[in-house]
């Protein structure tokens, strides 16, 4: 049985999607990286994503990206709808990285759970 390949989703030079690729480096895993500015984010990524964990989880609100919107843009970020539609439009907004294998999600610096992935 072959494993599904383990994609890292992030922007190259964010600190968090730095000390993933460094780990998964270090740890021996091959994955993919999907660079948020060059390639876009893929909506069935997001759907995903969505399906797995809660909307708040993934929506960065103490990044600068978010800090920068208007402040009717962020108030109407209230359900997985709306925010799935600013993901899809604003990348930056997404807290990275956001590790997938298969149907598992992982967002932000977790090692352990990196670990219990590709164990």
């Amino acid at each position: 049985m072959t494993k599904t390949t383990l994609t890292v989703y992030g922007i190259p030079n964010c600190d968090s999607v730095k000390k993933a690729r460094v780990w998964l480096s270090d740890h021996g895993v091959d994955y993919v990286f999907h660079d948020f500015k060059k390639q876009g984010v893929p909506p069935e990524a997001v759907d995903l994503w969505l399906k797995q964990m809660d909307w708040e989880v993934l929506v960065n609100r103490k990044g600068t990206t978010w800090r920068k919107l208007d402040a009717a843009l962020q108030a109407s970020v209230v359900d997985k709808a709306s925010a799935r539609a600013l993901m899809l439009a604003h990348a930056s907004v997404i807290k990275r990285p956001v590790v997938v294998q298969g149907q598992t999600v992982i967002v932000g610096v977790n090692p352990e759970a990196w670990a219990r992935v590709v164990s």
